[in-house]
């Protein structure tokens, strides 16, 4: 696309006059177009951030792959071009003035800077990545343990409810006791009490 604007400005007569104004043209225009991607994928991080701070996960580490994937191919697509810049810096090229070498180094210095913002914004993404990794870690093992004290609190009851529920003669309370039913129940009931007491002791939750 740059090369084509190029084109359309010396066909309209309004183009580089030499070889190093196209020099200067092509790489200005480059850089140009990798301004608002960069700083697109810069926003998409802190969108990303904000959400992981509200707890909304769905999707997080999908879009923090694309953003990775995007930064590694333009960091591969940049830093030749920071090599090239910086060779043509270095060395003596007689068709370039020194007003040339000039904007040749401030499109230099922008294509720097656009590679360490690049480099950065993959650090944050891995940074994000772990984050939402412990997040949701910490999330399951939260859930993990609710279920670890639900369990403890009704493996018991399950076991004495499952002892009382045989269908064999000699249960106590079983013919003669209308009242055997409310009873163990109260006795559960007060068995649960007993159970969260000491697990409140024990600084279980």
């Amino acid at each position: 696309m740059a090369v084509s604007e190029i084109s359309e400005r010396i066909s309209s007569g309004r183009g580089p006059k030499n070889t190093g104004d196209f020099l200067v043209e092509v790489t200005a225009r480059l850089v140009d177009r990798m301004s608002p991607v960069i700083e697109g994928l810069d926003e998409s991080e802190d969108e990303i951030e904000d959400m992981v701070v509200t707890g909304e996960y769905e999707n997080l580490r999908s879009e923090l792959a694309k953003i990775r994937r995007e930064a590694i191919s333009l960091r591969r697509y940049l830093s030749p071009q920071r090599e090239a810049m910086s060779r043509l810096q270095s060395e003596t090229i007689e068709w370039l003035s020194a007003g040339q070498k000039a904007r040749l180094r401030e499109v230099s210095d922008r294509i720097i800077r656009y590679v360490e913002d690049l480099d950065s914004i993959r650090e944050r993404a891995a940074v994000i990545q772990d984050e939402v990794a412990n997040r949701v870690s910490e999330q399951i093992n939260n859930n993990m343990f609710i279920l670890a004290v639900v369990a403890t609190v009704l493996l018991p009851l399950g076991f004495v409810t499952g002892l009382l529920g045989i269908n064999v003669d000699g249960m106590p309370g079983a013919k003669d006791a209308p009242w055997a039913f409310w009873q163990v129940t109260g006795a559960l009931a007060v068995f649960v009490v007993i159970e969260v007491i000491i697990m409140k002791k024990l600084k279980w939750f």
